[in-house]
This record gives C-alpha cells, structure tokens and sequence, in this order.
C-alpha cells in the first residue's frame, strides 16, 4: 500500500514516477496522513525542478506495473496544453484513453477515434477510447486538457473501439450519507476488456463511499477475486470561494502485517491498494470528491468479486 501526493516522487519528465524503491519510501516518508511530520518542500508541487520535466512528454502522475512491482494495474494521469500530441507504446498492456477535462483524438491501428470528452470530472460521464495491447497510440488536443490513461497487463489482444458517454451506465449505491454515484465505464459487465477493471465514483460532500469496507485480496471461487487496485482522486473546489477541499481514505489490515493507512488525499494524488479492507472514502463537508478506480487480477476470469468486513458482512451496500 502506498499513499502517492501530488508532486511526490518527480523525475525526469515526471512529476510523480513510481517503482518499488520510490514505493517503500513512500510508506516512510513525511505525508498528509501525519501533518505534524510533512515537510512542504517535499509535497508542494511547486518545488518541483521545472528542468526535470519536459513538457512535450509529460504524464504528470504514472503508476505502472513494470515501475511500481506491481504484476498488472497501471494508471498515468496527461496533462496537455493546447495543440500537443503525445505518442506511447501500449506493450504488454491494453488501455483506456478517458478524458477527465477536456477533449482528444486518438490515434491508433490506422483509425481516428475522436473523443469529445467532458468539462471536468464532476461534470457527468465522458465518453473514451479502448487501446489493445502490442500497437502504439498517438493523443493529440487541439484545446488541450487533462487524460487519464488506465492499463493492465493482458492477455488477447481486442480492437480498438469507441466507448460513447450515454452508454455509460451510471448507478446509484447506499443511501443517506454513504448515497454515492458509480459511473461503471468499464466495469467487469459493462464494457469488454481482457483484464482492465475501471469505474468512477463521485461522492456528495460530508458522505461516505467505499463502504461498507470490503476487500478482493483472495482467490475464494464465486465469493472473492484478487485485484490490485489505484484510486485517483479529484476534490471539488468550494462552489463560492474556490478555496480547495480534501478527504481521507481508509486501508485497514486483512491479515497480519496487512496495509494499514489513514490518508488525507486532495486532487492529483493517487493511493495503490495490493490488499487490506478499504473504505471508507470520506468527503469533506461542501466538496464532492471524485476518484477513478482501476484494477486488474491475475485471474483467467475478469470479474469482481468482494468480500465486506466481518462487522458489515450482512449489511452489504445500504
């Protein structure tokens, strides 16, 4: 488990890298889940070396299999100013090119799949692009924008193809303070892929989400699935003032020497979920909290399948 700010870990034209070792320090480092040890120069963005970043080649956050230990969920998360384009490899790994402000085009296999994208997050659902493994794709905003790029190692290679936004079934789960809005894009029953697991979730302000606390850390046939899992988060500004907001997510232990975080989490930073009960994701009072969930198993079956915590294993999602 780790927690991932903002501008933690920048190198090269990144503004946050991941790999084992950056992982295992990330796990001791001075964070936002225990303020009194944070040191600004380490979280503020602004402190990144502009001289370490090339902005013609930027995912500003990336997490990827081969970088972080991980053995399949990958996320980057592209900035573009207007008039860019940006070229990569898909590998062993098939993606899903989603809009999180702005529009795009994506290039690939000889065709042109134009997205016309969303005014931000919190705005509804965006439409997107499914990238098969084995090619290389090319992004280009001629207005720019911010992509994120959700991967897993796979195995078949599927088309390329078009994911519009009114087909995107959106589901109410819970009610009262933990009532939340899933956007299941690409969930296991909703749109294909080999291994890719992605879904969306934007929380009202002061609710709950990720809860009950549940957990897919075990291989139990028709009761649980293993799954990594990255949640991206994006916090909705005070409507009036502007002034950013902030949450906190939950990681508690499975088993002994499991994750265990409590991790105030404010938009661009990431936390990457390997085992452990999560949830619940908490907003603050009058700002909406996104996250972007990707998750991908070793298993032959592409499914989702969770287990609740012992205290809430009758209750499911109310």
């Amino acid at each position: 488990m780790t927690y991932l700010p903002k501008g933690d870990a920048a190198q090269g034209p990144y503004a946050l890298l991941v790999d084992p070792d950056k992982i295992n320090a990330a796990q001791t480092a001075p964070d936002r889940a225990n303020p009194a040890q944070a040191d600004p120069a380490q979280t503020d963005p602004a402190q990144t070396d502009p001289a370490q970043t090339d902005p013609a080649q930027t995912d500003p956050a990336q997490a990827d299999p081969d970088q972080t230990g991980w053995s399949r969920a990958a996320l980057r998360i592209l900035e573009m100013p207007p008039g860019q384009r940006h070229a990569f490899d898909t590998g062993e790994s098939e993606w899903i090119v989603l809009p999180l402000e702005g529009g795009c085009s994506v290039h690939v296999e000889g065709r042109i799949i134009e997205l016309r994208g969303r005014d931000g997050v919190f705005s509804g659902a965006s439409d997107f692009a499914y990238v098969p493994r084995d090619t290389r794709a090319e992004i280009a905003s001629g207005a720019g924008g911010r992509f994120a790029l959700a991967g897993a190692k796979c195995g078949r290679r599927l088309p390329a193809r078009y994911g519009p936004a009114p087909e995107v079934p959106v589901e109410a789960r819970g009610s009262g303070i933990s009532a939340r809005r899933v956007r299941n894009f690409a969930a296991a029953d909703t749109f294909d892929c080999d291994q890719l697991i992605a879904v969306e979730v934007v929380t009202p302000g002061g609710n709950w989400s990720s809860y009950p606390p549940h957990k897919h850390d075990e291989h139990r046939p028709g009761q649980e699935s293993v799954l990594e899992e990255i949640y991206y988060f994006e916090i909705e500004p005070d409507p009036a003032t502007g002034t950013p907001g902030c949450g906190y997510q939950r990681v508690s232990p499975s088993r002994p020497g499991g994750t265990d975080l409590l991790a105030e989490v404010r938009t661009g930073d990431a936390v990457l979920v390997p085992d452990g009960w999560h949830g619940p994701s908490i907003a603050q009072p009058g700002h909406a909290m996104y996250y972007l969930n990707v998750m991908a198993g070793p298993g032959q079956e592409r499914e989702w399948k969770i287990s609740f915590h012992p205290d809430h294993a009758t209750e499911g999602y109310r």
